[in-house]
């Protein structure tokens, strides 16, 4: 996955927008190959298939709702993705921009839930929590002290979001250092170029059947399904490491 994009394609980058765009080469890349040649902006997102069972998150995540946010959600937002490249090509293709600043709202917003549920899916999973190895082991150490500082504050993060939202760790390529924020909604509060490599979605539909308003005992149990060997990978890819 890593070899099909640049160190600097990905560094030119920019936010959560600028992160679709990116990891969308891996989400829709079939659809993207097919795409009719003169026709910009007409190919679509494909959700990619769950990594794993539909249980085998358990017991920290249950069945029903990650089949639900995966099949219901996460397919949601690329189809409100779909949507929104539709009709902002047919705005071109119009000259017709009078409703251009929904349109672009449509796009930050799906957008970066696309781009928040794939990394979410993709970094968790059945017989993983423990601590990480390798680059991103020595880059928390570096940037947080420790790993036991670097989840206490990633994981308050998570759960002092305001409403719904996400806990976010992300390479920072300007500064080349890890750094940990909240995204509110999902394109919200969140730093331009940063590339995200773990995210604890806090959206009730994330934890709710399990868990109802309990989010601190969610997230506090998110550490134990969080695949370090993938974050680990996505750290790689973006900071070339």
């Amino acid at each position: 996955m890593g070899n099909e994009m640049s160190r600097r394609e990905i560094i030119a980058g920019a936010g959560a927008v600028a992160a679709m765009g990116l990891i969308s080469g891996f989400i829709g890349s079939e659809a993207r190959a097919s795409a009719p040649k003169g026709a910009p902006g007409t190919f679509s997102h494909k959700l990619p298939p769950l990594p794993y069972a539909y249980n085998a998150l358990e017991p920290v995540i249950d069945e029903e709702t990650v089949r639900i946010h995966h099949d219901k959600h996460f397919a949601g937002y690329v189809k409100g993705l779909n949507d929104v490249l539709v009709k902002l090509e047919k705005a071109r293709r119009d000259g017709n921009f009078d409703s251009i600043g929904c349109l672009e709202n449509d796009l930050a917003f799906h957008g970066s839930g696309v781009v928040l549920h794939w990394i979410y899916f993709s970094t968790i999973g059945p017989n993983a929590g423990g601590k990480p190895t390798g680059k991103t082991a020595e880059f928390i150490d570096r940037d947080f002290g420790s790993f036991d500082a670097f989840w206490k504050q990633f994981a308050a993060a998570s759960k002092a979001v305001q409403g719904s939202g996400w806990g976010v760790l992300a390479w920072e390529p300007f500064s080349k250092r890890l750094v940990i924020l909240q995204a509110g909604i999902h394109q919200n509060l969140t730093s331009w170029g940063v590339m995200p490599i773990l995210v604890c979605d806090v959206w009730e539909h994330a934890y709710y059947l399990k868990y109802q308003n309990r989010r601190a005992e969610y997230v506090d149990n998110f550490a134990k399904i969080v695949n370090w060997k993938k974050v680990d990978e996505h750290l790689a890819m973006y900071a070339g490491q």
